[in-house]
């Protein structure tokens, strides 16, 4: 064990030339470096902030949800069946014909009534609007506060205006309060996500979203360890930036305030361009890779870090362009059904927000399903969530009975759920959200 650590915690790989371990021991009181052990006091606040979530998501998200009309309700649960359970749980959950024809002889059902049972089957493990509203208040709430506070403290730091006084000094850079409770904070939040994802309702991506998060924590960790945790802030503070946006966004949809979560997609996507493809490469990436070598000059450590925050950057590149085509190709379909169909003229009207087609899902949520399982939420703000989103609100709609969509269709007009034009629901691409 001893000959392990040793070898993890080597000195030439961590530290630059003629720096040691030794060299960063305190020196004075008052004067204290970051150290491996600080991130041990993120697991009890993990613990304490996962508390805080429950409390908060009980006394005050859920009555918020109620009071926009979003109620707990009960999932219509399955009738009892072993011969369909046993295949649900260890074949498949969405059976093709060749599949329903065989348990229609087998149970004497008709295929239509297999359909539907598991269709009922498959919401039973889905989330409803009120937890997924809940949860989404929560994250909003912490995300918010974590901006506002990191932008406060980097707000009064000199390596806020000026990034080549990150490395000024390097590495006998001393930890001030303030920083050390953002980081840890930081950290401890998404620690906190990985013991919910054990509670929560689990869903499709569980061992994705569990390595990303782990991902995550692993990030920040490596930047507090080598003391990069100047650099590691403003990089902290830019992906924040859209965080509670997109949460807000998934708010407005749950809530059914259409317009409003268009609006604020929106905003995020403007947010998020500007901080990822402007301020991140011309201000984080060029103090990294150009002012970092120029006052510090590179070690095997840096080498990882910059590869890091380049790949990083990459997946910016990528995300940015899903979300421009997706954008784009919402307004061309607004435009099509502006000028084919006047009822969308009358309904819609030339606005620039309604051109979102899909009822559910809204804008934010039509993204392709590969994305969230590539890219740490740590750097990226976007959330986790929206493929089960998708999936969960589709399976509801379609669970619907004919008589209620009938009913539906009558008093809305085409406007559907969410306020969007029925006619175009058949356009939209059949993929899942990040």
């Amino acid at each position: 064990m001893a000959a392990f650590s040793a070898w993890f915690w080597n000195e030439r790989f961590w530290l630059p030339h003629n720096v040691t371990w030794a060299d960063l021991a305190d020196t004075a009181p008052g004067v204290e470096y970051p150290k491996a052990g600080h991130l041990l006091t993120a697991l009890p606040l993990a613990l304490g902030i996962f508390a805080v979530r429950i409390l908060f998501e009980r006394f005050i998200a859920s009555p918020s949800a109620q009071s926009l009309r979003i109620h707990p309700g009960v999932a219509r649960r399955a009738q009892p069946n072993a011969v369909l359970e046993k295949v649900f749980t260890s074949i498949t959950k969405n059976p093709n014909s060749r599949h329903l024809d065989g348990l229609s002889k087998q149970l004497d059902w008709e295929v239509r009534k297999v359909q539907r049972w598991f269709r009922h089957r498959r919401n039973q493990d889905k989330p409803s609007t009120h937890t997924k509203f809940c949860e989404s208040m929560w994250r909003f709430t912490f995300y918010l506060c974590i901006f506002i506070y990191g932008l406060q403290f980097l707000w009064q730091s000199p390596w806020m205006w000026d990034t080549r006084r990150c490395w000024h000094g390097y590495p006998y850079q001393v930890m001030t309060p303030g920083l050390y409770y953002y980081y840890v904070t930081e950290l401890a939040f998404y620690w906190s996500l990985v013991f919910s994802q054990f509670t929560d309702i689990k869903r499709k991506d569980f061992f994705i979203m569990f390595i990303h998060h782990l991902a995550t924590v692993s990030l920040i960790s490596f930047s507090y360890v080598n003391n990069m945790v100047r650099i590691g802030s403003l990089v902290m503070c830019i992906h924040d930036a859209s965080d509670f946006l997109l949460e807000a966004a998934k708010l407005a949809n749950y809530a059914k305030y259409q317009h409003l979560c268009d609006f604020l997609f929106i905003v995020f996507s403007v947010v998020f361009f500007i901080t990822r493809l402007v301020i991140y490469p011309l201000w984080v990436l060029n103090s990294t890779m150009f002012e970092s070598w120029a006052i510090v000059g590179p070690y095997p450590s840096w080498w990882l870090f910059n590869f890091l925050l380049l790949v990083l950057q990459v997946l910016h590149l990528i995300w940015s362009y899903l979300i421009a085509r997706i954008a784009v190709k919402a307004l061309l379909r607004g435009k099509t059904l502006l000028i084919s169909s006047p009822s969308g003229m009358r309904e819609g009207g030339p606005v620039f927000l309604s051109v979102c087609p899909l009822s559910p899902p809204p804008l934010l949520c039509r993204f392709p399903p590969f994305a969230l399982s590539t890219i740490p939420s740590v750097f990226l703000a976007v959330s986790k969530d929206v493929r089960s989103d998708i999936e969960s609100s589709s399976e509801e709609e379609a669970g619907a009975s004919t008589d209620a969509l009938k009913a539906s269709h009558t008093s809305r007009g085409e406007n559907g759920t969410n306020g969007h034009c029925a006619t175009v629901k058949t356009r939209a691409l059949n993929h899942s959200g990040w």
